[in-house]
């Protein structure tokens, strides 16, 4: 479907969209923040004051993933754009439409090297694959090549590690000689991370190419979503940036194996939702996204922060900053979520072709290092919300990012008052009087509805248009209760972890952004143990104090401190690729789209990397080729953008004229 306009994208009624969500975010916040004042009335003021903020917190942030989660499972049962809201009509890209140039780059940091070359070199394929299925009968295909470069771009600082790079890259240049040109770039440091090596290369090559790919070194992209990516930011010159939606496939372990699932039933609908109040504004993720060159290098170069790690220094979660430098320098930010796979068998070119992935950490450990780096980053976006310039809505996705792990320490905090006033009350408090318990029951219920809504909405979707990809209706429902009972066990867990987390953070307690683990991994006790001991330690003692003072409570805090007792069991049992990969796949559970209809990519991906040679000094079956010499450079400035201040009349002035891709 192509829009009218062919400079900005129709995205009709926004502002109408996000006031409405804004006032039913509001109202139920303050219908809960009324409930909640009228059962902690008997308390002492300082008590109530405290309860109140936490709570008031705390149940704005579930209203409004609610009402995200309701406005996601509106637009995909109309099966509309939730940027258009037009009916879905999903275009089969053609080369031979393409009249600009992009570069595909792939950041790397001491990766593992046969997995991150098979996935670039089925994106590759896949591509080259979408150009000969564009040709018509008695004529060529078309030329790629002139118009897609993949780059390399590695930060690996071990030249051991570097050589195995060049040796896979070159084998990728001999396979793809005449079709594809792949390069390969090292830098001596890694200074300004991923961040600093996307900008070196701007400066040095970004002005050969109209628009850049940026994927990690797990991310896997079709052909046909590629193209499509290229063409939208042809046809609309207004938009800066482009974020799909990539799904986690590959996983065997059991925690694995339930982050994919729980991603496939809920992302989708969830990112409907966000894209169709956010609009033109949205956030970039750092990977699986298109982004126009020219405008980043105009407007999205990071300066520093005043002061010291871990909340000064270099901008460790850079993506959602440069997406609020695209949109205050002018330009669209748009999460585009019919990009995401498409699952229907009856049409299967839809359901193999739009494809957008990623891998992810295989066990709750790794999976918590990644938060705890994710977590430094965002804490640091607190320092951007009166940056000069801002959108307000990139303001909120600053605040958003932050509060993701700063509600840990809300919800910890509500549940030791709770304890607190529990013990109190049991001990003869001065109040001398009671909590109305069927007011109380009655909140908790409300908010534990709008805790689980979107995971029943996701499912209600899921049954009615596509049970099939998931194993049908009796597993998808099976499925999905076994994940909710999973994820309300490692909540607490979590909620653990990045309360400590934080409070290392306010201490000036600061991490290196290492490598994160990506392959399959199955934890000993002993590790397990050493992570997770304090938790079951302190699981028992709430759980011994609350049952000794009030069992009504015990019952009540049985979610939370039921998670903390097993957290040993649970994270060790859970990165079992056995149990994972064989028992649950042979029962035809947690199945996904991504298994249950296995896209070309995907297997084109696995057979690579079962076909790949581990051995470092033959990558490609006991042969060796030159590494291809890197293109001339075309060196263009980034400037550092500043937080204190901004001309708009300047931007104004030299955005009057919008310019047609070169």
């Amino acid at each position: 479907m192509i829009d009218t306009d062919p400079l900005v994208p129709s995205i009709p009624w926004l502002k109408t969209r996000r006031a409405l969500l804004a006032i039913a975010v509001l109202a139920s916040s303050v219908a809960g923040c009324a409930a909640m004042y009228r059962v902690t009335s008997s308390l002492a003021l300082g008590w109530q004051i405290s309860m109140l903020v936490l709570f008031a917190l705390t149940f704005t942030w579930i209203a409004l993933a609610f009402w995200n989660a309701l406005c996601g499972f509106v637009v995909c049962a109309l099966k509309l754009d939730p940027l258009s809201l037009r009916r879905l009509n999903h275009e089969i890209p053609n080369a031979r439409l393409l009249v600009s140039r992009t570069a595909v780059v792939m950041p790397i940091y001491a990766e593992p090297p046969v997995p991150t070359f098979a996935g670039l070199e089925a994106t590759c394929r896949s591509l080259m694959q979408h150009s000969l299925g564009d040709k018509d009968a008695n004529e060529a295909a078309h030329p790629l090549g002139e118009h897609f470069e993949f780059f390399v771009l590695s930060d690996t600082q071990d030249a051991e590690q570097a050589r195995i790079e060049e040796a896979h890259v070159a084998a990728l240049q001999h396979r793809f000689a005449g079709e594809l040109a792949i390069h390969y770039r090292r830098r001596p440091n890694n200074q300004g991370r991923k961040a600093g090596n996307i900008a070196e290369f701007c400066r040095r090559w970004g002005r050969h190419y109209d628009f850049m790919v940026v994927l990690d070194a797990d991310s896997l992209m079709s052909g046909a979503t590629l193209l499509r990516m290229v063409q939208r930011m042809q046809r609309q010159p207004g938009i800066g940036l482009i974020q799909t939606v990539p799904m986690p496939v590959g996983q065997k372990t059991l925690f694995g194996r339930f982050t994919q699932f729980a991603s496939a039933l809920y992302s989708p609908m969830l990112a409907a939702g966000q894209s169709f109040w956010q609009g033109d504004t949205a956030n970039y993720w750092g990977h699986n996204a298109i982004i126009r060159t020219r405008a980043f290098m105009d407007h999205a170069g990071l300066p520093t922060l005043p002061g010291k790690p871990p909340l000064g220094g270099e901008i460790l979660s850079h993506d959602f900053v440069e997406a609020a430098l695209l949109k205050r320098g002018g330009w669209q930010v748009l999460l585009d979520t019919t990009m995401t796979t498409s699952v229907s068998r009856h049409d299967p070119y839809v359901s193999a072709s739009h494809n957008s992935f990623e891998a992810m950490p295989s066990n709750l450990l790794d999976f918590a290092k990644r938060d705890r780096r994710w977590l430094q980053g965002n804490l640091q976006h607190l320092r951007l919300l009166s940056g000069a310039g801002f959108h307000p809505l990139s303001r909120l996705h600053f605040f958003y990012g932050a509060f993701a792990f700063l509600s840990s320490l809300v919800w910890l905090g509500l549940l030791l008052c709770t304890s607190v006033l529990v013990t109190y009350h049991v001990l003869g408090d001065v109040t001398g009087k009671t909590l109305p318990q069927p007011l109380s029951l009655g909140l908790l219920s409300i908010t534990l509805g709008m805790l689980l809504a979107p995971k029943f909405l996701g499912l209600g979707l899921a049954c009615w248009q596509t049970p099939y990809a998931f194993g049908g209706r009796l597993r998808l429902l099976a499925s999905t209760c076994l994940e909710m009972l999973f994820a309300a066990l490692i909540a607490p867990m979590m909620m653990a972890w990045h309360s400590l987390f934080i409070i290392n953070v306010l201490l000036g307690r600061s991490i290196e952004w290492q490598t994160q683990p990506r392959g399959e991994r199955s934890l000993s006790w002993r590790e397990t143990w050493q992570h997770t001991g304090w938790m079951t330690l302190s699981g028992l003692l709430w759980a011994g104090v609350m049952m000794a003072f009030s069992p009504t409570a015990f019952g009540w805090l049985t979610p939370a401190w039921l998670g903390l007792v097993g957290a040993a069991p649970l994270v060790k049992y859970s990165s079992s690729g056995t149990w994972g990969g064989v028992v649950l796949h042979r029962l035809g559970l947690l199945q996904t789209p991504s298994i249950a209809l296995k896209p070309p990519l995907l297997d084109k991906f696995e057979t690579l990397v079962a076909s790949s040679d581990v051995c470092p000094q033959a990558p490609d079956t006991q042969r060796h080729f030159p590494l291809v010499p890197l293109l001339a450079e075309r060196v263009g400035e980034m400037p550092c953008q500043s937080f204190k201040y901004f001309d708009r009349e300047a931007l104004v002035t030299s955005s009057a004229t919008i310019k047609e891709p070169s």
